[in-house]
Parts: C-alpha cells; sequence; structure tokens
C-alpha cells in the first residue's frame, strides 16, 4: 500500500552525510520525497511511496547510518499524494 511519511529527525543529524546517505537508499527503494536540514539543527524528510520501503528506509536510518545519532523521530504518516517525480536533496 502506497503512503506518504513525513519524518522529523533530531540529535546529531546534520554535518554527518545523513541526507546523502538518505537519498542514495531511497533511490534504491524506489521512493520519491526530499530531505531537508531544518534551521534548528535537525532534519525534515516527506517520503512517497510504498510503506514496507518507507519502513525500510526508517529501519536503515535507525540502525546502518554512517556517523549519524538520532536521539528523536516523529513520524507522520498520510495518504498517498503522489506529488514527487524523484527523490532529492534541498
Amino acid at each position: 500500500m502506497k503512503k506518504t511519511a513525513l519524518i522529523h529527525l533530531y540529535g546529531m543529524v546534520q554535518g554527518v552525510g545523513l541526507r546523502y546517505q538518505v537519498y542514495i537508499k531511497a533511490n534504491e527503494l524506489g521512493l520519491k520525497g526530499y530531505v531537508n536540514n531544518l534551521f534548528d539543527g535537525s532534519v525534515k524528510m516527506e517520503v512517497e511511496g510504498d510503506k514496507q520501503d518507507i519502513l525500510k528506509l526508517i529501519e536503515f536510518i535507525k540502525n546502518d547510518m554512517h556517523y549519524v545519532r538520532v536521539e528523536d523521530m516523529d513520524i507522520e504518516w498520510s495518504e498517498y499524494k503522489g506529488k514527487y517525480m524523484d527523490f532529492d536533496i534541498h
């Protein structure tokens, strides 16, 4: 089932290559959306695609990223919108 997830990451998530690692993994999984650094030091992502693939991306972020330390993660699920053509770094 296709879904949209708005994800906020908190912790040591900027300046450690997180956006690039997420970009590579999201493209491997066929996900669409974006990842963006915010001024408060957190990272925001909006991801669209198969829910199981989004969950794989979340597990990758939690367990397999180098130099990244996620202390908190907020995930807001919603219906699939289909508003992205690819996955980008903003």
